[in-house]
């Protein structure tokens, strides 16, 4: 199991359209190869900063068959337009829990 965070700085002002719009792709990840499960945290104390948590069987499942997916340039279009900037990724795996 791998767990895809992204982190997500938005626009000001665009944080409401900016979940609608991640409300709206769930079912892109919940349909993509590999993917059991994704939550969108808002910063407390950084109002414009989320971060996307995405669970998937393997690295793959995100970097190769997502992320060569139409559902990926369908996410994109929903959501990108609100990103302050690209979006930082990182992958991690449980190690205690």
């Amino acid at each position: 199991m791998v767990t895809e965070i992204a982190q997500i700085e938005v626009k000001p002002g665009t944080e409401k359209d900016f979940e609608a719009g991640v409300a709206n792709a769930k079912p892109l990840f919940l349909r993509a190869k590999g993917c059991s499960g994704m939550e969108l945290h808002k910063s407390v104390e950084k109002p414009t900063r989320y971060r996307l948590f995405v669970k998937w069987a393997t690295l793959e499942n995100h970097t190769v068959d997502f992320r060569g997916s139409d559902d990926f340039q369908t996410w994109r279009g929903l959501v990108g337009q609100y990103f302050a900037a690209p979006p930082e990724v990182e992958h991690t795996q449980t190690v205690v829990s």
